[in-house]
């Protein structure tokens, strides 16, 4: 008959090894961030994404106990941002966040103001691009004899 010691000792064994046999296919814990750029404006997370597109007032007011996010209006997504304390002097804003994503919140590694188009008064630069029956156009074939005015719409939402 074998000792209580001996069988404890057998069952040790066989556990350490099966252990070791399984323990380098154990999932490791991933690092899911995600180092980019994102663009839109800085809302109060008061706000939903609907009424960040909706540009309610609500949302580029500091309301207490909301924190800061950021709207991304090219996908209607909403990013966590993180620290708090590097976004707040700029609600409302138009920027460009960089810095790592991860489970929907950015930690914000840098926030520059996001400029869009031309400066008043700068010239368009030169273009060529197809209109709607197919004729290419440039800016030289639709300035007027009182100028041109210009417009490119980026996205919309029909």
């Amino acid at each position: 008959m074998r000792s209580v010691q001996g069988v404890f000792s057998t069952k040790c064994f066989f556990f350490l090894v099966v252990l070791f046999f399984l323990l380098p296919l154990a999932p490791v814990a991933q690092n899911n961030a995600k180092p980019g750029s994102w663009s839109g404006v800085l809302v109060s997370s008061s706000c939903n994404a609907d009424e960040a597109f909706a540009e309610a007032p609500d949302c580029t007011k500091n309301m207490p106990g909301a924190r800061f996010a950021l709207y991304d209006d090219t996908n209607r997504v909403m990013y966590g941002l993180e620290p708090q304390e590097s976004v707040g002097a700029h609600l409302g804003d138009a920027v460009t966040v960089s810095g790592t994503l991860e489970s929907g919140t950015i930690e914000v590694a840098a926030l520059e103001p996001m400029s869009i188009g031309l400066a008043t008064g700068q010239k368009a630069p030169g273009f060529s691009a197809r209109d709607q029956f197919g004729r290419v156009q440039t800016l030289d074939t639709l300035k007027g004899a009182n100028g041109t005015v210009l417009l490119f719409f980026r996205s919309a939402d029909w």
